[in-house]
């Protein structure tokens, strides 16, 4: 009996047959162990894959990814996720990784109702509603949510150091950074959101020099 998902199972061997005859060790290699150096939480849209984006290879990025990148003190599964990476795998950098045209993010700035993702989107919310003075400058809809993408993804920074997690690993001497970034989909383009954090001391300043660098630029820009 054919599968319902015979495409996706032929492009599965195609996609090993190429790996195969470009590197003959390569699934050797990658069955071994994985020692990624980076923890990617990023946004659950199909158009953003993460090794791909950064052009690494499988094995190099260890991923946990939700609806608009939101990293909740009450999601286990986020939370298993860090500390996994953080413990036993010891990344050297955790990302949040938010994109523009975020669908989650729209939903917020419409108040529009989807469903049971709306008390997921409650986060989100929350960050619309402490930065609401910084979002009421942006008359254009489309700028404001490339704003709200990029200030949600520094609020997920700030709450990431807050973990139990990564601040016992500051704490023992681990190197560890924390970053936050923006992606376009309309040209591919990566934007550093210069939110680098290294230490429990690092957080504020750098959370207020990201805030600071935002509130300079005239308008919310997709890089």
């Amino acid at each position: 009996m054919t599968s319902p998902l015979q495409d996706l199972l032929d492009g599965n061997r195609r996609w090993s047959a190429a790996r195969h005859a470009e590197d003959p060790h390569f699934f050797e290699y990658l069955a071994k162990q994985q020692s990624p150096k980076y923890l990617w939480i990023g946004c659950s849209d199909s158009r953003v894959p993460a090794t791909q984006i950064v052009d690494l290879p499988p094995g190099e990025i260890f991923v946990q990814r939700n609806v608009a990148n939101v990293v909740a003190h009450s999601d286990l599964n986020c939370l298993s996720t860090i500390q996994f990476a953080v413990d036993i795998l010891k990344v050297e950098h955790i990302i949040i990784v938010g994109h523009y045209g975020c669908g989650g993010i729209q939903a917020v700035l419409d108040e529009r109702r989807l469903g049971l993702v709306d008390n997921w989107l409650r986060h989100v919310g929350d960050v619309a509603e402490k930065h609401s003075s910084m979002l009421a400058t942006l008359d254009v809809m489309a700028l404001r949510n490339a704003r709200l993408c990029e200030l949600n993804a520094i609020e997920q920074v700030t709450n990431t150091c807050r973990t139990t997690m990564v601040m016992d690993a500051w704490e023992r001497g681990q190197k560890l950074s924390v970053h936050a970034w923006c992606y376009s989909l309309d040209n591919g383009h990566m934007n550093d959101l210069n939110m680098h954090v290294d230490s429990r001391a690092a957080l504020q300043p750098a959370y207020e020099n990201a805030l600071q660098r935002l509130m300079r630029l005239p308008a919310a820009q997709q890089r």
